[in-house]
């Protein structure tokens, strides 16, 4: 995506940055590392997105808004676990 600065008579867009590439998991770590890493990764995505949709308190986001969101952003539904990771997460 570019981003666009009018002026008086015309338009210029600024160059897209390279996207980030992602640093691979280090080997070796028990399944049930990476599993929880990966729910962490889900429940910050999916806090960040309800904080931006105006929602700041834990009481205010039930399961159902959560796994809204969820779809809402293009993931896949969070586990009653994840759930309360995210209410958590907002406090």
């Amino acid at each position: 995506m570019a981003v666009a600065t009018i002026t008086e008579k015309s338009v210029q867009t600024a160059p897209t940055p390279p996207a980030l590439k992602r640093k691979r998991l280090p080997a070796g770590r028990p399944r049930e590392w990476y599993e929880s890493h990966n729910r962490r990764l889900k429940a910050m995505r999916l806090a960040i997105a309800l904080l931006d949709s105006g929602v700041y308190q834990s009481a205010s986001a039930p399961n159902r808004r959560i796994r809204s969101t969820a779809a809402r952003i293009g993931i896949h539904p969070p586990s009653n676990t994840t759930c309360r990771m995210v209410r958590e997460l907002i406090g």
